[in-house]
């Protein structure tokens, strides 16, 4: 069970681990989307993404016996990397299985901090069915990338941190725009904002025509989007909502928001030219519906988590050419 106390606990384990990452403003972004803009900056997260938050808090939490034996996890990259870098922390073994077209960066990256690599074809093979079968051969631990407690309890601490920045920063009622695959990161956080600042209200912010959450929050129950590739946003795409997130999710968060691919490459131009962050797709569709979707927002502010940063050169130029007006 996730809970604000599990999130707390979660929070004291990360003291030091992780990054506490600032909320960022610029009079430019406020000027485009009306009102005042806040950017809580997971980009400079360590491996690039929140993902490192619930990696550390399932990792830390398991018993030492357990971890000693190792851990796997699937992910598109940032959670692989997460878990690769929170394992290599603890000094212990960690396997992740990634879509053989992953980002080349991220797929890099995982294997430089420690990981073994195990490919699959996203199309053809099933990677929770590949988890079981090696987690049972090698006697590892799962950590799944959004449906596991500990890891929304990790991830809740970014809840915990935009609501005392933001009491920092003088907001005490805002809708937090967060980017959202299977609602792990906006599970926690709405969980944290429950708790710790009633008048922030979290909304979900996915790709158009990617947006199950967004969908399973109007029907009342979760679907899918039936899509079987990945698009731009890669980082955020799942087939569904998660069966421990989405109670959560209808409970706690407003209307979903969907953004179009070019809005995520105009929202990644304007990080970089106005906060001097960079943002992939995924990490950058929060943003874009704080810039390019004013009217769905309610109040005088506006708080948006840039939730990562892992994108390949090409696709980051394709952005910085989308610059103008941004």
């Amino acid at each position: 069970m996730t809970d604000i106390a599990a999130i707390r606990a979660a929070a004291t384990r990360l003291q030091g681990r992780a990054r506490r990452t600032p909320l960022l403003g610029s009079p430019f972004l406020d000027r485009i989307a009306g009102r005042r803009v806040l950017v809580k900056a997971e980009c400079l997260q360590h491996t690039g993404s929140f993902k490192f938050r619930g990696a550390w808090a399932a990792v830390s939490g398991l018993a030492p016996d357990v971890r000693a034996r190792g851990v796997i996890a699937y992910s598109s990259g940032n959670h692989a990397q997460g878990v690769a870098a929170a394992a290599a922390g603890h000094g212990v073994a960690a396997v992740i299985v990634m879509p053989a077209d992953a980002p080349a960066l991220k797929i890099a990256n995982t294997r430089a901090l420690g990981a073994e690599v195990v490919p699959y074809d996203r199309q053809r093979e099933d990677r929770d069915a590949i988890g079981r079968r090696l987690a049972e051969e090698r006697g590892l631990t799962l950590i799944r990338p959004f449906d596991e407690p500990a890891v929304i309890a990790g991830q809740g601490s970014v809840g915990l941190e935009i609501a005392e920045q933001a009491a920092e920063a003088g907001v005490e009622a805002a809708d937090v725009l967060v980017c959202c695959g299977g609602g792990g990161l906006t599970a926690g956080v709405a969980l944290a904002l429950e708790a710790a600042a009633p008048g922030l209200r979290p909304r979900t912010v996915e790709p158009q025509d990617f947006d199950d959450t967004a969908r399973s929050l109007v029907a009342g129950r979760i679907v899918g989007h039936g899509r079987p590739e990945a698009g731009l946003c890669d980082a955020i795409v799942t087939p569904r909502p998660g069966s421990i997130t989405f109670p959560i999710l209808q409970r706690l968060c407003g209307p979903g928001l969907a953004v179009s691919d070019r809005d995520a490459l105009r929202a990644m131009a304007a990080a970089f030219l106005r906060l001097k962050i960079v943002l992939e797709p995924g990490g950058a569709v929060a943003l874009a519906a704080a810039l390019f979707q004013p009217d769905a927002i309610e109040g005088d502010a506006v708080i948006v988590v840039a939730s990562g940063g892992n994108v390949d050169p090409s696709v980051f130029a394709r952005a910085l050419a989308e610059a103008g007006g941004v």
